[in-house]
């Protein structure tokens, strides 16, 4: 039986149309992304920044949630001493928190990484669960290379996923899900289509084993293109069509949606990708987005960590969330930008 809290948020992430903004990044992601701009990384601008995303003007139209970093999660408005979160709870926007502390070497790979973080895990999941979290994200990557992913990786990364994820159900959180299968390196996109698959289909075998309710997750992954180093880089018609062969192969009719991460796509890459595999047909999943940079690359150019420029932001934010939410009809068409 589904926890009464995991029903409750599974019923609002699965809307058609709707997809969730990543606005995870840690201090020093977000560092490079200020730097970009050329904004001083201070925990103020980051504040302002966030800030900026919660009050943006009718976003709860096409974002259903945010994942939020930790810091995020306690900071406040200048005015009411409203939290970040409850800005966007009062719009109707869920709040979630990711939960995973970041990467380190794998023992005996060739430089293959694992996340950590799982000590203490369900304890904090209750203390952001006090602070309004609905749902929580653990992002696991495989590299690859001529030797990797390895079977050490796939399988390490596997138990390490599902284990979060059975910790966050039994505590009435939902469990964002992301093996991330980088876009990196010259690679085929065949290439990548056999990686995908061998890492879905360890991560569903360990995610049984764990007794994890696959009706309440949520699974971010990547889509299956070429590394970006190879030319040509995918189509949108083969990045559609790999990714919803293999899927339909691996990840059960049960999982309720699917939200694509863009991992390294251009914003008109992910949006004309997210597309065109909406435009496969019906699946038996709600195809949507999780993006993080490809909502908020001219969000944050047309910012420029100025008072004066957030209403300008907030549009291209806006603009850039509705092209995402017509791509979850297959409705996209290029014009539109």
């Amino acid at each position: 039986m589904i926890h009464d809290d995991l029903s409750d948020t599974i019923e609002h992430l699965v809307q058609e149309g709707k997809g969730i903004l990543a606005a995870d990044e840690s201090v020093s992601t977000i560092g490079k992304r200020f730097e970009s701009i050329q904004v001083e990384n201070t925990e103020e601008n980051r504040r302002d920044y966030r800030l900026l995303l919660a009050t943006t003007p009718e976003l709860e139209q096409y974002i259903h949630s945010v994942i939020l970093f930790e810091e995020t999660f306690t900071q406040k408005d200048n005015n009411k001493g409203n939290r970040i979160p409850e800005l966007f709870a009062k719009k109707g926007i869920f709040p979630g928190i990711k939960v995973d502390k970041g990467l380190v070497n794998l023992a005996n790979t060739h430089d293959e990484k694992i996340t950590q973080g799982l000590d203490g895990l369900g304890e904090r999941l209750l203390q952001y669960k006090d602070l309004g979290a609905k749902f929580a994200k653990w992002r696991n990557v495989y590299s690859i290379t001529d030797v990797s992913p390895s079977i050490t990786a796939i399988k390490a990364g596997a138990e390490v996923l599902a284990r979060y994820a059975a910790t966050c159900q039994s505590v009435g959180i939902v469990p964002i899900v992301e093996p991330e299968v980088l876009i990196d390196g010259a690679h085929s996109i065949d290439i990548c289509a056999e990686a995908v698959e061998v890492v879905m289909h360890e991560l569903f075998n360990a995610l049984f084993i764990h007794q994890v309710v696959l009706e309440a997750i949520i699974l971010k992954p990547s889509m299956i293109t070429s590394g970006k180093m190879h030319h040509p880089f995918s189509s949108p018609e083969e990045v559609a069509d790999y990714t919803i062969n293999v899927f339909r192969n691996v990840v059960p009719a049960s999982v309720p949606t699917i939200n694509f991460l863009s991992g390294g796509q251009s914003s008109i890459e992910a949006t004309a990708n997210l597309n065109a595999i909406n435009q496969t047909g019906d699946q038996p999943w709600l195809l949507s987005f999780s993006y993080g940079r490809a909502l908020q690359d001219d969000c944050l150019k047309a910012w420029q960590g100025k008072a004066t420029h957030v209403e300008a932001a907030q549009k291209a934010l806006l603009k850039r969330a509705q092209l995402n939410s017509a791509a979850c009809f297959g409705e996209y068409r290029s014009n539109m930008e």
